[in-house]
C-alpha cells in the first residue's frame, strides 16, 4: 500500500508539470462481478474497486486513459462446486470465495461532448499475490493474467469524474486447474477526482 501511495504521489507532482496533457488522480466504485460457471452460483455479486487513473490528452477529443485498479469481490459456490474440487476443499470449507484482483485498464476515450466521453480498451488483470510486490503483480498481469474488454461512458464535472462500464473476461481465470472455465463479467460504477 505505501509504494500505491508513493507512485500517487509522484504522479501528482509530475502533474503539476504537464497540467496541459495529464492529469491525475484517485478512483473508487462498485464492481458488480459475475464468474459464468459451474463453480460458482449465478448473478452478479457487490464488490468494490480502489486505485488511480491519468487522463492523457491526445488532441481536442481523444484520450487515453490508464488505471491501476485494485478489486475484491465475493462470491458464492455453487453446490457443484465441491464436486468438482472435493479433493482440495476439506469438509469445513466457507462456501464464499475472496477475488483480490490487480486491474490495470487502458481505454481511449472520445469526447462527444464537454461533459460526456466514450471510451473502450483492453483491461490486463491478475489474481494478487501476497507474496510478491505491487510491480511483480502488475507485471503479472499482462503476462499470465485475465484479459478483457472495456466499454462505458465518463462524465466531467469539473475536477470530478463518473463513469459506468462493463468488462467482458476473455480468458479463463482458473488457476486451480482446467475443470472448469471461469470467466468473468463486471459492471463498474466510480467517481474519481483530478489534480
Amino acid at each position: 500500500m505505501r509504494k500505491v501511495i508513493c507512485l500517487f504521489l509522484l504522479a501528482a507532482f509530475v502533474n503539476n508539470a504537464r497540467a496541459q496533457f495529464i492529469k491525475i488522480g484517485p478512483k473508487v466504485g462498485a464492481n458488480l462481478q459475475k464468474i459464468e460457471s459451474k463453480s460458482f452460483k449465478e448473478g452478479y455479486q457487490l464488490g468494490y474497486y480502489a486505485g488511480i487513473f491519468a487522463e492523457l490528452k491526445l488532441g481536442e477529443k481523444w484520450e487515453i486513459q490508464p488505471e491501476v485498479l485494485f478489486n475484491e469481490t465475493k462470491f458464492d459456490q455453487s453446490s457443484d462446486f465441491r464436486d468438482i474440487y472435493r479433493n482440495i476443499l476439506s469438509v469445513d470449507s466457507a462456501s464464499k470465495i475472496k477475488l483480490s484482483q490487480l486491474s490495470i485498464p487502458i481505454t481511449l476515450n472520445y469526447k462527444i461532448a464537454n461533459v460526456l466521453a466514450l471510451q473502450v480498451g483492453p483491461q490486463f488483470s491478475i489474481n494478487m499475490d501476497k507474496n510478491k510486490t505491487l510491480l511483480k503483480n502488475a507485471g503479472d498481469a499482462f503476462t499470465a493474467g485475465d484479459f478483457a474488454m472495456v466499454g462505458g461512458v465518463k462524465f466531467m464535472l469539473s475536477k470530478f469524474r463518473i463513469t459506468g462500464r462493463y468488462v467482458l473476461g476473455l480468458s479463463n481465470i482458473n488457476d486451480i486447474d482446467n475443470k472448469d472455465q471461469w470467466k468473468s463479467q463486471s459492471v463498474q460504477l466510480g467517481v474519481g477526482f483530478v489534480f
